[in-house]
């Protein structure tokens, strides 16, 4: 029972000698992590999000239709697209049909922009269409979640 009693003892001791020795290297660490805050005023505000109400019915686009290149085994064109609706346009869609010499749809692609086009913004639409041999022309259909697009085809941008 005495080497029980001594052993209990001599961990006791030894728990109280390392104690301060251990509460003072987490005290070191916490004051080495701590950050002084900086005050309000120097921080500059960030800018105000402009959102515009999504449009419903009819939007207007103009677009730059890039020249149609063979890529591999597809056919891809660029499309730059402007917003010039008062308000933004929500998941615009474009369609690319490809037809052969009959008139006869070929091939095509489906391309969505899923993030809202705020007005006078401008964003490029890469179309993809697979390679088929007697290809002839394309068309394009706009439309977007609330309604119907007009397309405007110009060379340039307005301001």
């Amino acid at each position: 029972m005495n080497r029980t009693a001594l052993l209990a003892s001599a961990a006791l001791l030894c728990s109280l000698a390392y104690a301060p020795a251990a509460l003072a290297q987490a005290a070191k660490s916490k004051a080495a992590t701590a950050t002084p805050a900086t005050p309000a005023s120097t921080a500059t505000p960030a800018a105000k999000a402009k959102f515009s109400p999504v449009v419903k019915g009819l939007a207007s686009v103009e677009i730059i239709q890039g020249k149609s290149n063979r890529v591999g085994g597809d056919i891809v064109t660029v499309i730059k697209v402007k917003n010039t609706s008062s308000g933004a346009i929500g998941l615009l869609r474009i369609d690319e049909l490809w037809y052969n010499q009959k008139l006869q749809q070929v091939t095509g692609d489906s391309e969505k922009v899923l993030k809202p086009i705020q007005p006078g913004e401008v964003v490029d639409v890469t179309m993809k269409s697979p390679v088929k041999p007697d290809l002839y022309r394309s068309q394009y259909a706009f439309s977007h979640v609330n309604g119907k697009v007009d397309v405007k085809a110009v060379k340039k941008f307005t301001q």
